[in-house]
């Protein structure tokens, strides 16, 4: 396992660190499932394990408290919070009464009395950069939050948000958590610039790309991932994005064979290797998931190799761009764009 410096705190993470959207529910694991994937998880060098308020309706973080109880100082513990948890029109969002209100529900369910980093899950438009920053100042200074970072937030707004910080005399966020694989490389073009520029840490999620990168979907077999089957047009050949990310993955596939890698390897290894990416999050639903991924732990991708992935999907591209989780409001509905 390599270590890096999460941004400019000094904490020193894992490459691969473990991510819990699988842990309940969603993935269908119990209790003994999670315990044994953070048990060989730790056992493997991974020393993050983010989840988040929303994941199984708060499943995931009470699983996590269970699994990591009498080891907790010896983990870099992430949660998330700003999406809709329930139908209150209040439990959500980034205002200081949510933030306070669901950081305490949270650190209950995980069983701590501080996590090590909370983010903002989603950039939320009805609330100020001002209000949201207060309160997440606050709370560090309380001692329930060593840091705060943002989640998928666009270039501009992580921009905005450093700005407001200075100008408010407010912590700031250190750390940016945005979607980012070989498939979906649109965040080299604008958000990892501004994070470099900036000096935050970078966790990235989806780096298999919910799973087209895993070796398990490839052209002539049916797609039967557990993704799939609750996310079906993802996955929908007759759309012509998929086929794109399809015949992507066939000649990604020849890249990493004639490399002697495994897809799961040359896809975390590809986005390791940016100079802006702290930490690949994977996240497992079973032993042999997280086993599969920690192989790819020392993976060091050659300069040939990364040129032969830049010619079957360039720089700074999304194969997939209507999959966008930060795309400007305005672009999303017409009202806001129109006078």
């Amino acid at each position: 396992m390599q270590y890096r410096t999460l941004g400019r705190t000094g904490v020193q993470v894992s490459s691969l660190a473990l991510g819990a959207m699988n842990f309940g529910a969603i993935g269908r694991t119990t209790q003994d499932d999670v315990t044994a994937i953070v048990d060989a998880a730790l056992e493997g060098g991974i020393n993050v394990i983010d989840t988040a308020d929303v994941y199984s309706g708060g499943e995931s973080e009470e699983m996590v408290g269970k699994a990591i109880a009498g080891r907790r100082d010896d983990i870099v513990l992430a949660t998330k919070a700003s999406l809709p948890m329930g139908d209150e029109r209040n439990h959500q969002g980034g205002s200081r009464r949510w933030l306070v209100t669901e950081l305490d529900n949270s650190l209950r369910r995980l069983g701590v009395d501080h996590v090590d980093l909370y983010q903002v899950h989603r950039w939320d438009p009805s609330t100020g950069d001002e209000e949201t920053l207060s309160a997440l100042t606050d709370l560090q200074r309380a001692g329930k939050i060593r840091y705060f970072g943002s989640s998928t937030f666009p270039a501009y707004r992580v921009v905005q948000a450093q700005w407001a910080a200075r100008d408010n005399h407010l912590s700031r966020y250190v750390t940016e958590q945005p979607s980012y694989s070989i498939l979906q490389r649109g965040i080299e073009a604008d958000v990892l610039p501004v994070t470099e520029e900036y000096g935050l840490g970078v966790l990235v999620w989806s780096p298999l790309a919910s799973g087209w990168l895993s070796g398990a979907i490839r052209a002539g077999r049916d797609i039967t991932t557990s993704r799939s089957t609750f996310m079906p047009q993802c996955f929908d050949t007759a759309i012509p994005a998929n086929r794109a990310r399809l015949d992507a993955v066939e000649r990604l596939a020849e890249v990493a064979d004639e490399a002697g890698l495994t897809m799961i390897q040359l896809a975390l290894g590809f986005v390791t290797a940016h100079p802006a990416v702290t930490s690949a999050l994977i996240g497992p639903r079973t032993l042999d998931h997280l086993h599969s991924q920690l192989a790819a732990a020392d993976t060091v991708l050659s300069a040939d190799v990364l040129d032969a992935i830049d010619t079957i999907v360039a720089p700074g591209t999304d194969l997939a761009a209507h999959e966008k989780n930060d795309t400007p409001p305005a672009l999303l509905d017409p009202a806001l764009r129109r006078r």
